[in-house]
């Protein structure tokens, strides 16, 4: 929706889906209102223009009746039947046969003629006195639909100008509606910004510290455990604060796409999660075609693969197992974890979006991969079965 991102305005699935009702609501009601009004000043219209043309074949009639009169009383030779051109009309006896007409093609008795026949507007009147021995006369003009054309013209002209004054007041609506989101977000952002701020320092010092120690010098198992917990825990905060930094910084990221070897990448990224891993005696599972190249940005692919394999860990079960299977063009990660409703797989890789509230994060993970599937036209893919499995595949 362009409306959103002029805004700036990222929201989740289930409320683009409430203010797309919201839009069809009033467009609807929109369409209703034109609609019935166009009916309104078309039937008037019309009943309008019939009068009028009533009015007319009245009047032509009197005059007509006037030149009948003195045409009947013409003692000359020569006899002028009244015509004009935009009346045509013709005489009938009282045995109803035809006398005299100016229509190309009239009727021989009057009970053939029809009062309206297509683009013809009839009107019958009965003289008092019978000239040329005529008992009824039957008016008949063209119907040009000069009513018609200026009617349109007018629908036209006021109906855009209605529709296109109720889009700039549904604009205005539309930001009212936003306003209470707008802030939510923003808000949200502002706090993300802050905290990320604020794990630059202590994040970069914890990861710089954890690398100095040897742990081959450490013959204390209760202290190699207690590092490999910090470890842990200062790689998810790294993980989280490049989450962050991604997500504040992605629009002025300058892509440096190249060749990559996935194999050796993920290798590296499921070494970088077997600590975390382990805690959880989780078993992770490979097969890897060494083949398989993507012509991409290595921290933006390394971020993908990074979020993905995160998640297959958090929302695992102790004991579980993560299947990584890469093929020439498509990565799959499988875990046997919590699984997700059907409903709900829609909306995972919306921003904010959390399903589960024992496991901590923001729910920005997949919104990310979703953002770098975006840019780099990759497809993804989610499948799951609640309590049992999920499964995100790209392909490319």
């Amino acid at each position: 929706m362009s409306v959103l991102k002029n805004l700036d305005i990222d929201l989740p699935q289930s409320e683009k889906k409430t203010l797309y009702r919201f839009l069809s609501l009033y467009v609807f009601f929109t369409v209703v209102i034109l609609s019935l009004t166009i009916s309104l000043y078309y039937t008037l219209q019309k009943e309008l223009a019939s009068s009028q043309r009533t009015i007319a074949l009245n009047q032509y009639a009197d005059n007509f009746l006037i030149s009948l009169e003195d045409l009947n009383n013409d003692k000359t030779d020569t006899l002028l039947y009244p015509r004009d051109k935009k009346f045509k009309t013709s005489l009938y006896g009282a045995d109803y046969k035809l006398i005299y007409s100016t229509l190309s093609k009239p009727k021989n008795l009057l009970t053939e003629v029809t009062y309206t026949n297509n683009k013809i507007v009839r009107y019958t009147t009965e003289p008092e006195k019978f000239y040329l021995n005529a008992q009824y006369i039957i008016v008949e003009t063209g119907d040009n639909k000069e009513w018609l054309n200026e009617t349109v013209k007018t629908i036209v002209i006021y109906s855009s100008i209605f529709f296109i004054f109720m889009l700039v007041i549904g604009y205005f609506l539309l930001n009212l509606f936003l306003k209470p989101m707008k802030d939510a977000m923003h808000l949200l952002d502002t706090f993300i910004k802050d905290t990320t701020h604020e794990l630059n320092t202590p994040v970069s010092t914890i990861m710089t510290n954890i690398e100095l120690i040897d742990k081959n010098k450490i013959e204390d198992e209760h202290l190699i455990k207690s590092i490999n917990r910090i470890d842990i825990g200062a790689k998810t905060i790294s993980n989280i604060y490049d989450d962050l930094t991604f997500l504040m910084l992605n629009n002025k990221i300058i892509s440096n796409n190249q060749d990559i070897n996935l194999k050796e990448l993920i290798e590296q990224r499921v070494e970088y999660f077997s600590i975390l891993a382990n805690i959880k005696k989780i078993k992770i599972t490979t097969d890897l075609n060494p083949e398989a190249t993507l012509h991409i940005d290595q921290k933006k692919v390394s971020k993908l693969v990074d979020n993905i394999l995160s998640n297959a860990i958090k929302y695992n079960k102790i004991d579980g197992s993560i299947y990584i299977t890469l093929e020439t063009n498509k990565l799959s990660i499988k875990d046997t974890g919590k699984g997700i409703k059907q409903e709900s797989i829609s909306l995972m890789l919306d921003r904010y979006a959390r399903f589960d509230k024992v496991v901590g994060g923001f729910g920005i993970g997949l919104n990310i991969v979703k953002m770098i599937c975006i840019e780099y036209n990759l497809t993804i893919d989610i499948k799951s079965e609640l309590d049992n499995w999920t499964e995100v595949s790209i392909s490319w």
